[in-house]
């Protein structure tokens, strides 16, 4: 396949593919890294990842955009039919701790503002969810509700939400690691307001709504997607029934 086809089906197995393939590339790397510097191994990382996803980009889709957090962003992917947004490592100071494994890779593809289909690899647990083959996420455990949240920083319009539900926090790095948790049932609401940019959440989101799960930002509004400013404040990522309540917490 020398240009995309336009069929979601193949190109949302391309994703996964090359997200599954670029963890792979991660993990040999983190395990030849026993006398390297964290800091090293994490610079390593980030180039090596978006080296490996840029090259399978561009042979398979040589004339879709691509916003990279590790690339130069030229401003072609403004008036592109299709941008993929990549985070070739999301949660590279975990990847540089051997013993975390809340670290992902994150591909997803962009039509006109939307994001339309995407893969997260999340390689040290040995799984790649793709918004072409993800399943429901499964019935809620228990009664009290989980909320998930950054590990380093907690905004007021996350504690609000957390004190409008009960919720149980948890505390994990990397905004793929967490909305994945969501979509496995682990977690049931993730929230963050303390800032972010566009690759942080684009593949997860697509993951997230082929699961079944209510996308948007904190405040409800549609996420929008391929901006000429990528920054993208805030995020919202929970089962359904949990929205409404949100939202009207964060305010």
């Amino acid at each position: 396949m020398s240009a995309h086809t336009n069929d979601p089906v193949a190109d949302a197995a391309l994703a996964a593919d090359i997200a599954e393939s670029t963890g792979k590339l991660l993990l040999q790397l983190r395990s030849d890294s026993s006398a390297i510097d964290p800091y090293v191994l994490r610079d390593s990382g980030d180039r090596e990842a978006h080296e490996y996803i840029a090259a399978r980009l561009a042979e398979h889709f040589p004339d879709d955009a691509v916003l990279s957090e590790e690339g130069t962003d030229t401003g072609a992917r403004l008036t592109a039919d299709r941008t993929w947004i990549v985070d070739p490592l999301d949660g590279t100071n975990e990847f540089g701790l051997l013993d975390h494994d809340d670290w992902a890779v994150h591909v997803a593809l962009v039509v006109d503002h939307r994001v339309v289909l995407g893969a997260v690899a999340v390689p040290a647990l040995g799984v790649t969810y793709s918004s072409g083959t993800v399943a429901p996420v499964p019935p809620m455990l228990g009664d009290r509700v989980r909320m998930i949240i950054s590990r380093n920083r907690r905004n007021d319009r996350v504690t609000r939400i957390a004190d409008a539900l009960g919720a149980e926090v948890l505390r994990k790095g990397s905004a793929g690691a967490k909305a994945m948790a969501v979509v496995r049932g682990d977690a049931d609401i993730y929230a963050h307001a303390g800032g972010m940019y566009e690759w942080d959440s684009c593949a997860p989101v697509a993951v997230a709504q082929a699961a079944g799960l209510h996308t948007s930002r904190i405040d409800g509004s549609p996420i929008r997607y391929n901006a000429e400013d990528p920054w993208l404040p805030d995020l919202l990522i929970c089962r359904p029934e949990l929205a409404e309540k949100a939202i009207a917490a964060a305010g």
